[in-house]
């Protein structure tokens, strides 16, 4: 994690333990001692791949910086049903207050990184990246992405401010995608990062290799049939990245696997449509 994404993970994280206590776990102050110590095991009820330990380890840190964790996993790693994969011990109360946020993280990101990798793996194609998109949970964004990278995907831009990626909106809001190029050349020397255009077909696929080069880095091809996804790499020759958008899941990402000349495939799925991986948090004394 970056300087920045710590800061960031530690904000959400104080926010995600401050809606969950509130004014005080009043259960635990009712039944607990206040010195009590408790040790407790990290058990996967579900077989996947991990992802989230730093983050699960940086809830109880906030919470309490004498709580102890400890992992045998690292991020990105196979689990199995039925393996203890790691341990909190420390004061009772503390545990109790930090166990849903930081399960529910964990979970959380597990599940992403599982679907993340079992996509990876059904595309069996590695010269194609899976990454992910901006559809992602409100303000857990951050989580998410992270969980992508521990499955073996990569991200797209993390925001709006990040990468300039022209949607049809954007296209249809300058009439059509000749004007838009038009638009885009004119403004050239404002253009910092990054270029992506999306194109609907072929036709506009072949006004972007006309109008494109200099100013367009990246193309997606949103909602292509296969054959025409082919065509557009064929016609393409490298000249542009290419991306594949809309409507690949984990039904038919092995329709892709031959493809040539495309660099990426981008799914909203792996963040937006994804079971949790079911993990628990045991105490054992």
């Amino acid at each position: 994690m970056t300087k920045t994404d710590y800061k960031q993970a530690v904000k959400l994280i104080k926010s995600a333990l401050a809606e969950d206590i509130g004014k005080g776990d009043i259960t635990s102050e009712l039944l607990i001692p206040v010195k009590s110590e408790s040790n407790a095991e990290v058990l996967v009820k579900e077989s996947g791949i991990i992802s989230g330990i730093e983050i699960f380890n940086l809830v109880f840190a906030i919470i309490d910086k004498k709580i102890k964790t400890g992992f045998v996993k690292k991020d990105g790693a196979s689990v199995k049903k039925g393996e203890v994969i790691g341990y909190v011990k420390g004061n009772t109360r503390n545990l109790l207050k930090g166990e849903r946020v930081a399960l529910n993280l964990l979970q959380k990101m597990s599940g992403i990184a599982t679907q993340t990798a079992n996509l990876t793996k059904k595309l069996n194609n590695k010269s194609i990246q899976i990454i992910d998109t901006r559809k992602t949970t409100p303000n857990m964004r951050i989580f998410e992405k992270m969980a992508v990278v521990s499955g073996g995907g990569a991200n797209h831009r993390m925001g709006l401010y990040d990468m300039i990626l022209i949607k049809d909106n954007h296209i249809e809001a300058n009439k059509n995608i000749s004007n838009l190029l038009d638009v885009l050349k004119m403004n050239k020397s404002r253009i910092r990062k990054k270029v992506e255009l999306e194109v609907k077909d072929l036709a506009e696929f072949k006004i972007v290799l006309d109008k494109g080069k200099g100013l367009v880095n990246r193309i997606m091809l949103d909602n292509f049939k296969i054959d025409d996804v082919k065509k557009a790499a064929a016609l393409n020759k490298g000249l542009f990245e290419l991306e594949i958008s809309g409507g690949v899941d984990k039904s038919n990402i092995q329709n892709y696997k031959n493809i040539k000349g495309v660099r990426y495939i981008s799914v909203g799925a792996i963040t937006h449509s994804v079971d949790s991986l079911d993990i628990a948090l045991n105490f054992i004394t």
